[in-house]
C-alpha cells in the first residue's frame, strides 16, 4: 500500500441503511489531510433480513455515499439476482431474508411466506427494482486485491490460490476457511461468518458482527501505519 492509502473495510450492512449513514459519517470523521487515497471497500451483502434492503441500495447506487468505494458481491446479492431469473429460487431465498428485502421494495409477500406465488413476486419484483439499483449489485466484483491484503465476501480455499479461487467459495465457504490456519498468500479479509467482536488473525480478518440482529456495523481500517478498527451503533 502507497503511503498516502487508507483503506476502510466494512462488513455485512444486511439491509440497515441506518448503520451505513453512521458508518459514512464515522468514515469522513475519521479522514484527514494525510489520507491521500481513501478507499472504502464493502465486502457484500448488502440486502436481506434488515428493514430496508431498498434504502442501503438506493443510497450506494445513487452517488450519495461520500468516500470513493468498491462494492464485492455478497452470496445474498447473488440470490437476488438468481431470483430475477428462475422464480423457484425464493424458496432458498425467502429462508435467507429475502422476503424482507422484497417488502422493502413494496412487492407483496403474502403468497410468499406460504410458499406459493414465487411468479408473481418475481414479476412484481423485476417492475419495482429501479434500473440503477438492479446495474449496482450486477456490476458488483467477487474479489478485490491491494497490497498484502485480499477481500472477499466469505473466504477463499485453502492451498489454491488466489487467482484460482472459485466463485462458490468466495461466495458461499465457511468452516474450511475459518478453521485453516496457515497462509493463504495474502491477508483474507472478509465478512459472511457473524462473529460477537471482529476478529484480526495472522491469516484474516472478519468484520462481520451481524449488523442486522445486533445493531452493529464494523469496518477495519488498513494503512501502512497498522491496522484498527471501527464500528457504529444506532
Amino acid at each position: 500500500m502507497s503511503p498516502g492509502m487508507r483503506i476502510y473495510a466494512v462488513g455485512d450492512i444486511h439491509g440497515r441503511r441506518d448503520l451505513l449513514l453512521r458508518m459514512e459519517r464515522r468514515i469522513l470523521a475519521d479522514l484527514d489531510q494525510e489520507t491521500a487515497e481513501p478507499l472504502v471497500i464493502f465486502l457484500g451483502d448488502y440486502v436481506d433480513r434488515g428493514p430496508d434492503s431498498a434504502g442501503v441500495i438506493e443510497h450506494l447506487s445513487s452517488s450519495r455515499f461520500g468516500p470513493p468505494f468498491k462494492a464485492l458481491r455478497g452470496n445474498h446479492e447473488d440470490l437476488l439476482l438468481s431470483f430475477l431469473d428462475d422464480p423457484s429460487v425464493l424458496d432458498r431465498w425467502r429462508g435467507l431474508g429475502g422476503l424482507e428485502t422484497l417488502h422493502s421494495y413494496g412487492v407483496d409477500v403474502s403468497e410468499a411466506l406460504r410458499g406459493r406465488g414465487y411468479r408473481q413476486a418475481r414479476e412484481q419484483f423485476a417492475e419495482k427494482l429501479p434500473a440503477s439499483h438492479r446495474r449496482f449489485v450486477e456490476d458488483t466484483v467477487l474479489s478485490h486485491t491491494c497490497g498484502d491484503y485480499f477481500f472477499c465476501h466469505a473466504g477463499v480455499k485453502p492451498h489454491v490460490g488466489l487467482d484460482r479461487q472459485a466463485r462458490e467459495d468466495l461466495l458461499w465457504i465457511r468452516d474450511e476457511f475459518l478453521e485453516f490456519e496457515g497462509s493463504f498468500g495474502k491477508v483474507v479479509v472478509h465478512g459472511h461468518s457473524p462473529v460477537s467482536v471482529p476478529e484480526m488473525r495472522a491469516n484474516r480478518i472478519n468484520v462481520d458482527t451481524g449488523a442486522f440482529a445486533t445493531s452493529h456495523l464494523t469496518a477495519v481500517v488498513l494503512e501502512r501505519a497498522g491496522r484498527r478498527f471501527l464500528s457504529v451503533t444506532p
